[in-house]
């Protein structure tokens, strides 16, 4: 074969493709990151917020309780000014929404790949790429424009919305834009909001405005009588207005460091596989901001996709290729699932005529009233509630006698849970023998077997 440049080019360094190639380097392969911009982690970022599920696979990555450190933890959930969502209910070590900015997630998931050894060319854009059998070779132009091949057994596309590898994979992106110029400031306030989280619609406007934990708070706002392309400035008091028809205050907001407009598409690749090529995070999915669910999709994905490509270049893998497409099989549907729920959330705050309103009201009733309802609600929003099938269920942080399940999965294996004084076999062995933890119950009366996989679901 001819000489390689990688084990894996991960194509972005966003948060998917910084968390992907840290677990990719961690298992010893070689990885490299190629990203477009330029280095520098800018502090001005969309995503806010870190839910419950991806704090715990931060936390088998040793990585969640200096982030939750870094922001303010929310947890009630009010929607609408009429439902409210109990987020201490959930059962996990994180029963709440971290509020911080995604840069605190980007600084310790660069930190993390770069002492794993993750070669990273910032400047570096892909012009196009192409596969064999063997490997793919991606053309592209180094900062000073320079035309540049890197090689590689894999290559996995966490560029965003706008992927160069989407596009050079051919692979449509269908869907549509479900709603525009949306504004977006980082402000600071002279009246704190009387909860945590502030979030309403009133018909023609809808506010959210969520805290920073540093003095600086986020505002998102949308105005359906003006309807102005990306392009057009923003200026505060057009965010002032915003949130005085949604929320009857703009909370005397101020000093503004930060205003944007955006519009959010619904959108989302018909295969995150081709080949020897992946597709991760928004390159792969794209859909409103209601409910946070963007970066935090994301990062699941790429904590899906990792150990599977570990597991594969490692030679683990009894049936490679079954194994690869388990990839495409268990996170296209979430993929899909967040597409509708985030969906089905914007459009109750957008809601404007009577018969709307009246389906927003009926279903704020019904998840405010109903357990099983609300309960399913916090499962998806949380992504606790996330299986893939009936057998591949999450597994939470359980006590054993070597300590938190979670710590142990920071050695990036399967964890393999028994009795005391029981040396069970395995029907398939799913990693080397001697990368398999072994833990033990720290219930005695725990009589049963649970294999766990590295990314924290039972196997």
């Amino acid at each position: 074969m001819n000489h390689l440049d990688a084990d894996v080019l991960v194509v972005g360094a966003g948060p998917t493709g910084m968390l992907l190639a840290g677990d990719l380097a961690a298992a010893g392969l070689r990885v490299t990151v190629v990203e477009r911009r330029p280095h520098g982690i800018s502090n001005m970022t969309r995503a806010f917020g870190v839910h419950a599920r991806t704090l715990e696979q931060l936390d088998a990555r040793g990585l969640a309780d200096e982030l939750v450190a870094t922001g303010t933890p929310i947890t009630e959930l009010r929607l609408f000014r009429r439902l409210s969502l109990d987020l201490t209910r959930l059962r996990s070590r994180f029963p709440y929404l971290l509020i911080t900015p995604q840069y605190e997630v980007e600084r310790l998931l660069e930190r993390r790949a770069l002492s794993t050894g993750v070669d990273f060319r910032y400047g570096t854009e892909l012009r196009g790429l192409s596969q064999d059998g063997d490997h793919v070779t991606a053309e592209l132009t180094d900062p000073d424009g320079t035309p540049l091949t890197l090689r590689a057994r894999y290559l996995v596309g966490t560029d965003g919305v706008r992927s160069a590898v989407r596009t050079a994979l051919g692979l449509p992106f269908p869907g549509a834009s479900v709603i525009r110029s949306i504004v977006l400031a980082d402000v600071r306030l002279a009246e704190k909001p009387e909860g945590l989280l502030t979030v309403n619609g009133v018909g023609d406007a809808f506010a959210f405005i969520a805290p920073f934990g540093d003095g600086w708070y986020r505002v998102m706002g949308w105005d359906r009588t003006r309807q102005a392309p990306d392009s057009e400035p923003v200026e505060l008091e057009e965010v002032r207005s915003i949130a005085r028809r949604a929320l009857g205050s703009d909370y005397g907001m101020h000093d503004a460091r930060w205003i944007s407009r955006f519009h959010s598409d619904e959108r989302q690749a018909p295969s995150y596989r081709v080949g020897r090529v992946f597709l991760a995070g928004d390159a792969a999915h794209v859909h409103s901001p209601a409910g946070g669910q963007g970066m935090n999709t994301g990062l699941q994905d790429a904590a899906n996709l990792s150990w599977k490509l570990a597991a594969v270049l490692r030679g683990d893998a009894p049936d490679p290729e079954a194994l690869l497409d388990s990839y495409q099989s268990e996170r296209h549907p979430v993929g899909a699932m967040v597409l509708r729920s985030s969906g089905a959330i914007v459009r109750l705050a957008m809601a404007r005529g009577p018969l709307q309103r009246t389906a927003r009201a009926l279903a704020a009733r019904i998840l405010g009233t109903v357990p099983a309802a609300s309960a399913k609600a916090l499962g998806m929003i949380s992504g606790l509630g996330i299986s893939y099938g009936r057998a591949t269920r999450r597994v939470p942080d359980l006590k054993l006698r070597e300590g938190r399940l979670y710590e142990l999965l920071r050695k990036g294996e399967f964890v393999l849970i028994a009795p005391e004084g029981t040396t069970p076999g395995l029907p398939v062995s799913p990693t080397a023998p001697d990368r398999l933890v072994r833990a033990t119950w720290a219930d005695p009366t725990r009589r049963t077997t649970l294999l766990v996989r590295p990314d924290g679901y039972s196997f």
